[in-house]
């Protein structure tokens, strides 16, 4: 959702404002769809599922227009950074599957035992996820602005 508040801005300052509210309404459309076909099994998560989807769906379909009209033309090298976080982001959820355990021992514990081990957990996610980029080559100094 917020990739959309990023790249909506791209058509307006060019004086487009149709092109993102044709690409709102297929997503709003979009979501409606997938609603009727994820809430009856899904339930509320099934909500969820189709809010995210519908705003991936909006944030591509802006892309794809900014791309077309020759506004953005990325620079060499984001494909593969962009891989390199997906891999982060797909170690760190490995990470965290495991390391939550099943959902019916976490009603057993007591309140503060769930905090404590929520706590270890995001804890958990965050250092895999940063020691996963670190491996991968990302180091804090590539992040650091440049003089001009």
């Amino acid at each position: 959702m917020i990739l959309v508040k990023v790249l909506a801005p791209g058509f307006y300052a060019r004086q487009n404002i149709r092109t993102p509210v044709k690409i709102a309404l297929v997503s709003l459309v979009a979501t409606q769809a997938m609603n009727l076909a994820f809430i009856g099994w899904l339930q509320h998560a099934g909500l969820a599922l189709s809010i995210g989807l519908a705003a991936c769906l909006n944030a591509g379909l802006l892309y794809r227009g900014l791309r077309q009209h020759g506004v953005y033309q990325p620079l060499t090298g984001w494909g593969i950074f962009s891989f390199k976080l997906l891999i982060a982001m797909l170690v760190m959820a490995a990470a965290l599957w495991f390391g939550s355990g099943s959902e019916s021992t976490w009603f057993t514990f007591s309140l503060l035992e769930r905090v404590a081990r929520l706590t270890l957990l995001v804890a958990l996610g965050a250092g895999i996820y940063f020691v996963t980029l670190w491996i991968l080559g990302f180091r804090v100094r590539d992040f650091k602005r440049r003089a001009a």
